[in-house]
């Protein structure tokens, strides 16, 4: 599993919590990123998506985070993350730059998903998408790290 992102996470709070969560995926998840781009919104967007899709073998199972993508609840998340887990093609997660994504990438994607309708800076989102795939992860395992209740 690779998580794909334009930006480095440097030292810090987010690179903390990040590699808390990474470490406890498994299979590993690993990371590449991807130098910005400079130039105009097009240009940045462009440029960006090509390295992005660039890091992507052709067979990959390519889910892109994106705003316009669907929101999930950790239970539906979990399953859906088993099914793409299920169809043996590596698994990609992409997150652009703070241009956000192109159209290439939104197409390419076999999945869109957005972790919800506020914005959010792409070093948390790092952060929010590792503790996800952590907390499918053990969903799926019937781990207790997932509480399912809500108080009355």
């Amino acid at each position: 599993m690779k998580l794909v992102a334009i930006g480095r996470l440097k030292s810090g709070p987010e690179r903390e919590l990040f590699d808390r969560y990474a470490a406890r995926i498994r299979p590993a998840l690993t990371v590449t990123e991807l130098q910005a781009s400079k130039g105009s919104i097009q240009e940045q967007k462009r440029k960006d998506a090509g390295a992005l899709l660039g890091a992507c073998p052709d067979n990959a199972f390519v889910v892109a985070l994106d705003e316009g993508g669907k929101t999930h609840g950790s239970l539906q998340f979990a399953t859906l993350l088993s099914r793409w887990q299920e169809t043996g093609r590596p698994l990609h997660f992409l997150i652009g730059g703070a241009e956000g994504l192109d159209g290439s990438v939104i197409q390419r994607a076999d999945a869109v998903i957005s972790l919800g309708a506020m914005t959010w800076p792409h070093m948390l989102v790092r952060v929010m998408i590792a503790e996800q795939i952590f907390r499918a992860q053990a969903i799926n395992s019937n781990h207790p790290y997932h509480k399912d209740t809500r108080p009355d």
